[in-house]
């Protein structure tokens, strides 16, 4: 699981996020939402160790990440899968090669078993077959399917996606939503997904976390969700 107690961080003088304290249960989707400028982002590059706490603790399992070096967080890493919100392809490389990118860095798989990876997990994702193609040839919504395919390449427990329906048309973003949460059941993940866009966190979770000038103002499950009265939260339901 996911435990973050107290957490806080300051960038200078501006506070990004106050006192936050979740716990997030092996196997859940959560989402997390909020405005530009809420804290959501921030919250999600503390917990993959991107950033450290100014204060309290952040567990992934039964490590404290809080204060890891890179070289140890690059191990509890190996855990983790990142979907970034522009999928964050390598240009120069095909797409077989974004795909078996960690598993060539963190492994010692002969290329036959990488190769072998790829072709399982694009063809999970939907997209059989296309191992030659440059991301130049790809839309928007097959580049986040080879961003997801390169996160789930190497096992992870937990999938981190970053505004993943971000410069979507909504059937593509139903399409991604619908990824999301056949991956979840099928590979049994944790998963974490910040957005914005409210329509998918109800699609998605099996709860909604809401940030709001960094400080967390409701946890619960999707129906309860809707149920809160407070106008922060009635604000983005507005839009459904």
């Amino acid at each position: 699981m996911i435990k973050i107690e107290n957490v806080s961080k300051f960038f200078g003088e501006k506070r990004a996020l106050n006192n936050i304290s979740l716990t997030i249960p092996d196997g859940e989707t959560l989402a997390i939402i909020g405005g530009s400028g809420s804290g959501k982002s921030t919250l999600l590059r503390l917990m993959i160790g991107l950033i450290k706490p100014t204060s309290g603790k952040i567990f992934i399992d039964d490590d404290d990440i809080s204060n890891f070096t890179e070289e140890q967080m690059t191990k509890v890493r190996l855990k983790m899968g990142m979907v970034f919100q522009y999928s964050a392809l390598f240009d120069s490389m095909t797409v077989g090669e974004n795909v078996a990118f960690g598993l060539v860095e963190h492994s010692n798989l002969p290329r036959e078993e990488i190769n072998r990876i790829v072709k399982e997990k694009l063809a999970q994702v939907g997209l059989p077959d296309v191992e030659n193609l440059m991301p130049n040839e790809l839309s928007g919504g097959m580049k986040k399917r080879v961003s997801l395919a390169r996160a789930i390449a190497f096992g992870p427990k937990i999938i981190f996606y970053d505004e993943p329906s971000s410069g979507l048309d909504p059937v593509t973003t139903n399409r991604i939503d619908e990824l999301i949460i056949s991956t979840q059941k099928a590979l049994n993940v944790t998963s974490i997904v910040v957005t914005h866009d409210m329509v998918s966190a109800c699609r998605i979770a099996n709860r909604i976390a809401m940030v709001y000038n960094g400080d967390l103002i409701a946890v619960d499950t999707v129906e309860n969700f809707k149920k809160i009265d407070d106008k922060r939260v009635k604000e983005f339901f507005r839009v459904i």
